[in-house]
């Protein structure tokens, strides 16, 4: 027996969707299991420790991925089949284990297995760590397009970083974050497999020379001054339920010369291994702080050495194929998510020239074939630059590149929009900056990808118009054929049938098992909002996931959480956009309602925050402060009387969310309207039950349009107000003056009350609110108290609130990343699936 595991339970772990295993398939899991304990890790049942029996475990079930793995890949070569790559910064995966037992149809096979020698599958679960791939929105979707082209056939690859240190972990010490090292990689990855053999040399720095070939044409020749090698690493990315396995290819930098040993013997010792250290910083932290010099200069060397690698792998792979790049772009198409890659141009117009002599014209038609830019932002300040002088340092060869896209590029402005001196300004990928200082010249990256891609895509219809209208107006006006919309999605894999089982089932149960690869089934839900007994079942699963949240919550913060209160959770970055300031405002209006007057019937709450700030961000690192100061006042308050909670989660990660989505009850979607691109939190909150309290901003919109109106609790300006309020000139100040609660509230904390020991501390907060208010939070907050308020009304009604619950989980078809996927397949790639 191998039982006593001595790690946590996951609460939320139910039955799943799938066949009964047969005997002599759980039997040879087990065989593989202790073959891998025994053979690949040295221990048996007396040494072996609960994190042994989940690498045994995984390692059985890479067993399995491998054949599949390598068939995938031979079947995309043998039918010659046109391969996606997508370029990320961020490829936030979460666990693996689960989630490949699932889409290889393992997990109850596996679970007998451990069964049959006294282990409890969900405490080997329970072992993995979270790879410390990514941050937040931008890597969670990476994950989720990688699991949409597996699970449709598509050939798909990865293409990013393997940071040994990721973002960072997030403590809360007096109620402020701290950051530690995310050491996801300190214990074995069963997932990766290094690929040496396919290490590639990345130059920085050097010098380029012009000189005559022997045709007599003129070259130029980029001698880098350093080499650092980029080292592949492979991850199985596994299609649901179809035996294609794709590929997640990260590099992780190394010293092209680990060690001087002349200099060693010398007795320079620190000498000997400083290129080593500074070569191998490329791939420790994901986002290093780019206020000095230093962290910019990091930035840029991470962004070009996985472009660079990546770029040169896919035309190796290429050419494996075809010996001419004539047809490159009708076999490849690279999409950039977002501006990070966008040195990819460059770089691929430097490989076609310089590398394989391809004639100017004939390779920036092929680069511009090949390229999709996916754009993130409507933050202006988001839109990457990189100092000319910065940039021309490290990549030399690659300035003399966009110098000269651009003078092609102006060229046919000039010729489009003749005599329009301010447009040309406006549209040149090198900002001039101040005229009598050169130094502060800049190259616009979001530029240079919409000038070098065949398409440019939003991520929701609102981010895409704005796009179009005010951010890159310009360049729709002149290409207005390469614009189109992409709306976000999420895999309904992970985010409804793995992490909540018990609705699943439930799900199966009424409508069948296809809606995993067809999320559109979930429409035959909606008759079911009228059954009574479907109602009650759905109603009793959100308290079983609610329960287990508690149980979480309470042994993380030793809080006692009333279960029967309303869930209303907001997760996500800090970002002040986002608003989690305005939900704290809310707060402590509840609270100041109930010290006016502590008998006022109220429904009682749970406000749950997570979510990490960037270490540089202090406004943000504050609000985090903030919301645990509230916390701390509010918790222990006796005329509260457990009516209002106040709990921020650390650390938010992926495993965090797949435990708090299926037990939230209100979502809280609140950015200021035309600042969030698209979001996919909303999704996975509404896949799950939760209701959404929401401006009309990002896939917002498209959800309230899906779910219906009377399903929806919205507040707020619109994305046009918004821009109509600044033009008539918004004064913050003359809210505050006007609304008695919101002057009560501002108040109180600019008093010091919550923090009597500094009660300046949140004053700068405050008054950044009255004197600027750049997010629009008093401008909406009337809005805002008032929806919240017809929330609780709705909360008093559980039928009714049901009802809206499966009505919202019945119409989220829409925003499954397979559909997605299939739109960028057919819109953007040009791409076919490529079945067994």
């Amino acid at each position: 027996s191998f039982s006593g595991a001595n790690s946590v339970k996951c609460g939320a772990m139910a039955s799943r969707p799938l066949r009964a295993p047969a005997p002599n398939e759980s039997a040879a899991i087990l065989h593989s299991f202790t073959n891998h304990l025994l053979y690949s890790l040295a221990k048996d049942q007396y040494s072996a420790t609960a994190r042994d029996r989940f690498l045994s475990l995984a390692l059985t079930v890479r067993d399995r991925l491998i054949e599949r793995w390598i068939a995938t890949q031979q079947r995309y070569y043998r039918r010659d089949a046109k391969r996606v790559y997508y370029l990320s910064a961020e490829f936030l995966m979460g666990r693996a284990l689960l989630s490949n037992l699932l889409n290889l149809g393992l997990y109850e096979t596996a679970r007998e297995a451990m069964r049959m020698i006294g282990l409890d599958i969900t405490d080997l679960l329970e072992q993995e760590v979270d790879a410390g791939l990514g941050n937040g929105g931008l890597g969670r979707l990476a994950a989720c397009f990688l699991d949409s082209m597996a699970t449709l056939d598509i050939p798909g690859y990865g293409y990013g970083i393997r940071y040994e240190f990721g973002m960072f972990d997030q403590e809360i010490k007096d109620g402020y974050q701290v950051e530690r090292p995310d050491e996801w990689l300190r214990l074995p990855n069963p997932w990766e497999t290094p690929r040496p053999e396919y290490s590639i040399n990345v130059g920085f720095g050097g010098r380029t020379e012009e000189f005559h070939d022997d045709r007599g044409r003129l070259k130029v020749r980029w001698t880098p001054a350093e080499t650092v090698v980029g080292m592949a690493y492979d991850t199985p990315i596994a299609g649901y339920n179809n035996n294609t396995v794709n590929t997640l290819r990260l590099w992780r930098a190394r010293a092209s010369a680990d060690f001087d040993l002349t200099v060693f013997n010398e007795g320079d010792y620190e000498k000997a291994v400083i290129d080593k250290t500074r070569s191998e910083t490329i791939s420790k932290v994901l986002y290093p702080s780019d206020v000095k010099m230093f962290g910019k200069e990091l930035r840029l060397r991470q962004q070009y050495f996985f472009v660079a690698a990546s770029l040169h792998d896919i035309v190796r792979r290429h050419r494996v194929g075809h010996p001419s790049l004539d047809n490159f772009a009708e076999k490849t198409a690279i999409q950039l998510n977002d501006t990070h890659p966008a040195v990819a141009i460059p770089e691929l117009m430097r490989i076609f020239v310089d590398e394989h002599d391809l004639p100017w014209e004939k390779a920036w038609d092929l680069t511009v074939a090949t390229f999709g830019y996916t754009n993130h932002t409507l933050l202006s300040e988001a839109l990457e630059t990189w100092p000319v002088d910065l940039f021309g340092s490290l990549l030399p060869r690659h300035l003399n590149i966009i110098y000269e896209i651009n003078r092609r590029f102006l060229r046919r402005v000039m010729s489009r929009f003749p005599y329009d001196e301010p447009r040309i300004s406006r549209m040149s990928l090198i900002d001039e900056g101040n005229p009598v200082d050169p130094h502060s010249r800049r190259i616009r990256m979001a530029y240079l990808a919409v000038v070098g891609s065949h398409s440019v895509n939003g991520v929701a219809a609102l981010h895409t118009r704005l796009l179009e209208q005010y951010l890159l107006h310009d360049f729709h006006e002149m290409f207005p054929e390469r614009f189109n919309n992409k709306t976000n999605g999420v895999t309904p894999r992970r985010w409804l049938l793995q992490s909540n089982p018990l609705l699943a089932d439930a799900i199966t149960a009424r409508i069948g098992d296809g809606w995993p690869v067809d999320l559109e089934e979930l429409h035959r839900l909606e008759p079911l909002a009228e059954d009574e007994s479907f109602r009650r079942e759905v109603r009793e699963i959100k308290q079983r996931n609610k329960d287990a949240l508690a149980a979480y919550i309470e042994k993380q913060t030793e809080l006692e959480i009333d279960r029967g209160s309303l869930f209303d959770v907001q997760v996500k970055r800090l970002h002040e956009y986002k608003r989690q300031l305005l939900n704290v405002l809310h707060i402590v209006a509840l609270y100041l309602q109930i010290k006016k007057d502590p008998g006022i019937q109220m429904v009682p709450r749970t406000f749950i925050f997570g979510g990490k700030a960037a270490p540089a961000y202090a406004a943000a690192k504050m609000i985090i402060k903030l919301i645990n100061s509230v916390g701390e006042v509010v918790n222990v308050d006796p005329q509260v009387a457990g009516r209002l909670k106040v709990v921020f989660l650390p650390n938010y990660r992926v495993s965090l969310a797949e435990k708090i989505f299926p037990g939230s009850d209100l979502s809280e979607q609140i950015s200021t309207a035309g600042k969030e691109a698209s979001g996919t939190g909303n999704m996975k909150f509404a896949l799950n039950g939760a209701l959404t309290i929401g401006t009309l901003d990002g896939a917002n919109i498209e959800i309230r349009e899906e779910v219906g109106e009377e399903n929806f609790f919205l507040f707020g300006l619109t994305a046009d107000e918004v821009q109509d309020l600044w033009r008539r000139g918004y004064r913050p100040r003359d809210r505050y003056d006007q609304d008695p609660e919101l002057k009560a509230v501002l108040d109180l904390i600019y008093s010091g009350f919550f923090e009597p020991d500094h009660p300046e501390l949140f004053r700068p907060l405050v008054q950044s609110l009255l004197e600027h208010d750049p997010y629009l939070l008093l401008a909406d907050f009337r809005s805002y108290v008032d929806c919240q308020a017809a929330v609780g009304k709705a909360y008093l009604d559980p039928e009714r609130w049901t009802k809206m619950a499966i009505l919202n989980i019945a119409r989220m078809g829409k925003f499954s990343s397979d559909r997605t996927i299939r739109e960028y397949a057919r819109d953007i790639w040009q791409a076919q699936p490529v079945s067994t």
